[in-house]
């Protein structure tokens, strides 16, 4: 429908869909009051109000209490990193000065975002934060935060024009914002004080060190780090043909992150799905969704290659690339387009006009019949997502110590490894198809299917048995004790399981 949508539908129609899928998080965006309905919410007028246009705070209250019926952990998707320039409704000149809460002069201006950067050095700018943080858990019940733009945070050139390689000054030099650092351990003690439970994860793209691990040795005391790289390395993939991809590249980007630091991973986030931008699915199969998605109509070697990477993608983005995993809504079965907020013409700072959409709602929503029509491809799409989070919730395989990565060839385009109890066989392979292929394992016994990509439920060609049981043998096999044989078509993902 073209009109912005409401806590309380929000907590009728979306949450049961979000526990049906087998999810058990939920992160909402756009919480904290902001003027500029386009800016997701990142513009933050008043910090301490929800939204009012989505709804009352009592309508909010609601929706977090039917979440936690459902057995969902909320997450606020929480900005403490800048403020909106507004001075009519927001903090800024709020005594008639550009420092209240701010740095002065350019410094206290993000030069890219076009809002205001707060003064972490003073002490009650700090105090409002923490509050802040403390009240919302405290108010609305919320579990925990997303804490955006924490890059930005750290450093005074907000990470922007800076490549990040990984070498110690980077992260510890002059460029660092000491005060800023020392407000996220500062916040990350006292949630975690008040309340042991509560879940904190950082938006970091520049590898912190430290970031992830207890504020108690040293660390800045998030629960988890965003690994942001996997979503970026993906879209820089897709620009390209995927008979070039190679396998080792794929496997660092997603296991390339910092010991004993969680992170949650993602194939792609609601940044890819706005104007300008194109979700994966997009990517891989773009005007082709609009004729060729319906199962009784034709199909075009578009389609079936993008749906098999698509879930490809996202299986393997989930096995390997940290202990959690984020879907923005509506990926989970590829939908099309994009997401466009109603807006009129916009002139930048930098004088550059962007034109306007007339105010139009038409793309600013979410398709999700897309998803249920059992005649339409997407639902197969849907269907294997829903089957990824219910393994993960049988085999609990993300956040398992064992992961073996003992296979990654590039001339077969195969990727194998081990996590958990779990085999995982990733065939990227565009053509070639490998029938007794050698897996290695670490566990002796009899192997089934727990999960196919290619099965037909799945919008697949079905091409693997689901009831074959297979045996391993003493041969090692890629430096594993023990291995089995397997059949693996092309572009395809299948996780196999012990018996015993």
């Amino acid at each position: 429908e073209p009109k912005i949508n409401t806590y309380a539908n929000f907590r009728d129609e979306v949450l049961p869909r979000i526990k049906r899928l087998g999810y058990n998080a939920v992160q909402i965006m756009a919480i904290q009051e902001h003027s500029y309905y386009g800016s997701f919410g990142y513009h933050v007028t008043n910090f301490f109000a929800p939204s009012s246009r989505f709804g009352s705070p009592e309508d909010l209250k609601s929706l977090i209490d039917r979440a936690h019926e459902l057995g969902l952990v909320v997450l606020m998707d929480v900005v403490h990193s800048h403020a909106s320039n507004n001075t009519l409704d927001g903090l800024n000149g709020f005594d008639g000065t550009d420092t209240h809460y701010f740095h002065g002069g350019s410094r206290g201006h993000h030069w890219m975002w076009d809002s205001r950067v707060f003064n972490y050095g003073n002490k009650e700018v700090i105090r409002f934060l923490l509050s802040n943080a403390r009240w919302w858990l405290e108010e609305y019940k919320f579990d925990g935060f997303r804490f955006d733009g924490a890059t930005s945070m750290m450093y005074t050139h907000h990470g922007l024009q800076v490549t990040f390689t990984g070498s110690y000054h980077e992260y510890f030099g002059f460029a660092t914002d000491v005060d800023a650092v020392v407000y996220l351990m500062l916040m990350n003690d006292l949630i975690h004080g008040f309340y042991p439970e509560a879940v904190t994860i950082g938006e970091d793209v520049s590898g912190m060190p430290t970031f992830a691990l207890p504020v108690q040795v040293g660390g800045v005391g998030f629960d988890y780090r965003l690994h942001m790289a996997v979503a970026d390395k993906w879209i820089e993939l897709l620009k390209g043909n995927d008979e070039a991809w190679e396998m080792g590249n794929i496997v660092h980007t997603l296991t390339n992150r910092r010991w004993l630091e969680k992170c949650v991973t993602y194939a792609e986030s609601h940044d890819q799905a706005l104007v300008g931008d194109k979700t994966i699915a997009f990517w891989l199969m773009d005007k082709d969704m609009y004729d060729f998605m319906a199962l009784n109509g034709p199909s075009t070697p578009n389609i079936d290659r993008g749906i098999a990477l698509h879930k490809m993608i996202r299986l393997i983005t989930m096995g390997l690339g940290g202990e959690g995993y984020l879907n923005f809504m509506g990926n989970e079965f590829g939908h099309p387009e994009w997401i466009d907020f109603p807006r009129g013409p916009q002139v930048l700072p930098s004088g550059k006009f962007i034109p306007g959409n007339n105010n139009s709602y038409d793309k600013c929503r979410r398709r999700f019949d897309l998803g249920d029509a059992e005649f339409l491809r997407y639902h197969g799409m849907q269907q294997f997502d829903q089957a990824m989070q219910h393994l993960e919730e049988k085999y609990g395989f993300m956040t398992s110590d064992h992961q073996y990565v003992s296979r990654k060839h590039e001339e077969d385009k195969v990727i194998v490894f081990e996590k958990g109890d779990l085999v995982f066989v990733f065939n990227f392979h565009w053509s070639s198809s490998y029938f007794d292929y050698r897996v290695g394992c670490l566990k002796p016994g009899k192997y089934k299917v727990v999960l196919d990509s290619d099965a037909g439920l799945f919008g697949g060609f079905g091409r693997i048995h689901h009831t074959a049981e297979h045996f391993t043998s003493d041969c090692q096999h890629d430096n594993r004790p023990h291995s089995f044989s397997v059949y693996t078509p092309s572009r395809t993902c299948v996780v196999y399981a012990p018996m015993n």
